[in-house]
């Protein structure tokens, strides 16, 4: 089929035309009932055309009964009576009778074929929905062909039916996250795990997307559907309906459980141990019975909190694994860092027996319209006998990735090669190698020390953005808005120009005094990085010898602010010789100064690092200031925004993200001599009143 192009010039394929066309007859229906309407139809028009080639086939061999439902079952294809066969629902779609005869067309397919009983739609004849819109769908879907040999053997349907789901997803929002795991994490679970043969168990399965890239796979690599056996569970009945049917499109046979209660509370798959575990539970699930499982036998590791269904859902995948069994799950970031008394006991007992394969972190925009960025976590029960049985892997996927549209990432072919070739070369222990930023093999011992905390960017190190960019600032990379800069931001701009000759970085175009604050701020942490950065690393404590440590301190009575109601949180600088302070108060509401560094403490915006404001700040808002330093104002401001991708991405919390302060006290902060910190200072003095005039320029 031709290709078309959107409206943003893009060439669509024919799943986004398909499916574009019939977005424009949903009207005002809301896409959640929307879905079953097209997917039931999609289904149908699937089984009536293979239906359709084997009933033309049996039409002209001689002594065959094309209407023996038999024959068609002895071929793996469904057998769908008269009234429910595509060409009659077409020539009567513009009937206003068309509803009913799709539900009648649905009830007599389940009844020929007893392994659909209870899995297709059957409310086409409901008042609410338009019959005129029903029988253009009809037409619609009727233009292309699913299911005749040729279609099956390209998987067009099966094209077609993801690709639905996906956007069904992306248009029910969070709801659309219960029943859609995108194909690109899917795909990359799958290759990492390599499930050539054996027992496949999901039991949060929505609509059966691990299984499908597991038969793919299989394929793929010569094996028949058919070499794995799939069981599932899911507690939404409407979602186990997709599943079935996605499932039967492309002819695997599959043990699909569905109840109210959940596989928490009615288990139904009890005595299944599994090769393989593949799952996407949901997110930090408060709602989980927690209270009536505290003596469960699946939670070997340690009793999982009631109020977070995270290391309930770990244990449950873990339980059934067979001795040699591996899993491979989504988790919120969250889980890998929690300090909940019980996670971490969890985490622990994980870690230390060795069951903890490989860590990934996963780059934002993955997931359907959740902020909550999102980990694969690999379990292997083998790997207590494995050479590598002391050490995780950790890998840093978050830079992988391309955007498909404004607010989703996939990864291509070309990510998902990188990611599982290293973690199959680390458990082969050939060609593998610690690579700085991307990935590490971590001992228990280290993990310990780190009081178990699975965050990749504790390990693997930290690339900044800013490390990737050249230092010669030019018209491509620096934005060209322009201002009308004041005298003063005149002489400021020349006296900053003589400085940064000074130092070998020479301007391009557009000047300086057309640069907005933005790329002012992105100037002074090159120039940060250029004296101050060794190898475009962290700052090195011998670069002098001194550095200075944050660390938990007392109660602030020495620290010349008024002591107000709620906690006070004051934090330390410490050096070999003395005791320097600088003092967190995120709890009141406090006035600061032109010179203290305020840093982002919750929310989205966890670790954003800023200067130069003078107000009041809340109580999400950390307020920084050092007093007798060694340091700089301008130095720490620059070292903390310097690092503030990395405190973002380091975050903790489930729901809402909250700055790791564990992290921060990690941090080795070097002091540079005092001649380099002098002019530094006087450097960046000057940039950040720069950067004060445009924004109060940009104000008015």
């Amino acid at each position: 089929m031709k290709k078309k192009n959107d409206n943003n010039g893009k060439e669509l394929n024919f799943e986004a035309k398909l499916w574009q066309a019939a977005d424009k007859m949903r009207n005002n229906m809301d896409a959640a009932e929307y879905k079953h309407v097209v997917l039931g139809l999609i289904f149908l028009k699937y089984i009536s055309d293979a239906f359709s080639e084997i009933y033309q086939k049996l039409s002209n061999t001689k002594g065959a009964d094309a209407e023996d439902a038999d024959e068609y079952r002895a071929e793996n294809i469904f057998y769908v009576p008269k009234k429910a066969r595509w060409d009659y629902l077409q020539k009567n779609a513009k009937q206003p009778t068309i509803g009913k005869l799709i539900d009648d067309a649905m009830d007599a397919i389940e009844k020929d074929n007893i392994t659909l009983k209870g899995v297709l739609p059957k409310n086409y004849a409901r008042e609410g929905l338009d019959k005129q819109r029903l029988g253009e769908l009809i037409d619609l879907i009727g233009t292309i062909g699913l299911g005749d040999k040729e279609n099956r053997s390209k998987d067009i349907l099966g094209r077609v039916y993801e690709y639905f789901l996906g956007q069904f997803a992306d248009a029910e929002g969070k709801k659309g996250g219960q029943f859609y795991t995108p194909r690109s994490i899917v795909r990359l679970l799958v290759e990492m795990l390599e499930p050539y043969k054996g027992r496949v168990f999901d039991p949060c399965c929505g609509s059966g997307g691990m299984f499908v890239q597991s038969e793919k796979f299989v394929q793929a690599q010569g094996g028949r559907i058919g070499d794995i056996s799939i069981y599932g569970q899911e507690s939404n009945q409407t979602t186990w309906r997709l599943c079935k049917m996605n499932l039967a499109i492309r002819g695997i046979d599959a043990n699909i459980a569905w109840n109210n209660e959940g596989s928490f509370l009615n288990d139904a798959h009890k005595d299944l141990k599994a090769d393989f575990v593949i799952a996407n539970p949901p997110f930090n699930d408060s709602d989980w019975s927690g209270d009536m499982l505290r003596e469960d036998h699946r939670w070997e590791y340690g009793t999982p909190p009631e109020g977070n269904a995270n290391f309930a859902w770990v244990q449950h995948f873990i339980y059934h694994l067979n001795p040699k069994g591996k899993a491979g799950i989504v988790l919120a970031n969250g889980a890998s860092t929690s300090k909940n008394k019980q996670e971490l006991e969890i985490r622990k007992n994980l870690v230390e027996r060795s069951i903890v394969d490989c860590i990934v972190s996963l780059p934002a925009q993955l997931f359907y319209n959740t902020p909550i960025q999102a980990m694969l976590w690999f379990f292997n029960r083998e790997r207590i006998r494995k050479s590598n049985k002391n050490e995780v892997l950790f890998i840093d996927a978050r830079n992988l990735g391309k955007l498909e549209d404004r607010t989703h990432k996939i990864f291509d072919a070309e990510d998902i090669k990188t990611v599982s070739e290293t973690y199959k070369n680390w458990k082969l222990g050939t060609n593998y190698k610690d690579k700085y930023g991307f990935c590490k093999s971590v001992p228990i011992e280290e993990l310990k020390r780190k009081d178990y905390k699975l965050a990749t960017g504790l390990y693997v190190g930290f690339i900044n953005k800013i490390d990737k960019d050249s230092e010669k600032i030019t018209l491509q990379k620096i934005s060209e808005k322009t201002i009308n800069g004041a005298e003063k931001s005149k002489t400021l701009v020349k006296k900053i120009e003589a400085f940064l000759i000074g130092f070998g970085i020479k301007m391009g175009n557009p000047p300086l005094e057309f640069l907005n604050s933005n790329d002012l701020i992105e100037i002074l942490l090159m120039y940060y990085k250029k004296i101050f950065v060794n190898n475009g690393r962290d700052n090195k404590k011998d670069l002098v010898g001194n550095y200075i440590k944050f660390v938990k301190g007392k109660k602030p009575g020495e620290l010349f602010i008024e002591k107000k109601e709620g906690l006070v949180q004051q934090i330390l600088i410490e050096t070999f010789e003395r005791k320097q302070s600088f003092y967190v108060d995120p709890k009141n509401m406090v006035k600061c100064n032109l010179d203290d560094i305020l840093m982002v403490m919750d929310g989205g915006s966890s670790g954003r690092v800023e200067i130069g404001y003078s107000g009041v700040i809340g109580s999400t808002i950390a307020k920084i200031r050092i007093i007798n330093p060694s340091i700089s104002s301008a130095y720490l401001y620059c070292f903390l925004k310097y690092k503030e991708e990395e405190i973002n991405f380091n975050t903790t919390g489930t729901s809402i993200p909250h700055t790791d302060k564990d992290l921060i006290e990690s941090f080795d902060i070097a002091i540079p001599d005092s001649d380099n910190l002098a002019k530094f200072t006087e450097m960046a003095t000057l940039i950040l009143e720069l950067v004060n005039i445009k924004n109060r320029i940009y104000e008015t």
